[in-house]
């Protein structure tokens, strides 16, 4: 296994719960303007971790795949948007653009799965996470902050979901 970049680290999810609580911890610290992406091949855990992830953020609504839909809004009571953004079936980076990304941005967090898809119109500065299947019960997930909002995010969560620095 290759050596990860300062302030990433990888975590073993023993369950869909754990995975769930995990997004929970992390979802809380979610702001307007921030980008999560989710990298992993189908079944690897995306949504399941995306569910966690608007709980913690304080979503009223259900988290579903917007596989089919492309974007699925979840609201919270203090009228704040989380975005979901699947670009699975999105065809090229311009179809992506033509969905307002920066509008987007500017209402509330937005999480991209399969952003490998579209790097070149997602900010660089940014959280990866990528999810690997290892058995029916298992995931790998590894976080790759980049810049220093996603680094600070990072050690925080670690510190208070770990104790770790």
């Amino acid at each position: 296994m290759p050596v990860l970049p300062a302030n990433a680290f990888d975590f073993l999810s023993h369950s869909p719960e754990q995975s769930r609580r995990l997004g929970m911890r992390l979802g809380a610290y979610l702001l307007p303007g921030d980008v999560i992406c989710l990298q992993g091949e189908l079944g690897a855990g995306k949504t399941t971790f995306v569910q966690g992830l608007a709980s913690g953020w304080g979503s009223l609504d259900a988290v579903s795949s917007p596989t089919f839909v492309l974007v699925n809004l979840y609201r919270r009571s203090d009228g704040g948007q989380l975005f979901h953004f699947d670009t699975y079936r999105v065809e090229s980076a311009p179809e992506a653009e033509e969905l307002d990304l920066d509008s987007m941005l500017t209402n509330g967090p937005l999480v991209i799965e399969w952003p490998e898809r579209m790097l070149g119109i997602i900010p660089a500065e940014r959280l990866w996470i990528k999810l690997e299947y290892v058995d029916d019960d298992r995931r790998e997930l590894t976080f790759l902050p980049t810049g220093q909002r996603y680094i600070d995010l990072l050690a925080e969560f670690r510190k208070s979901s770990f104790g770790t620095d």
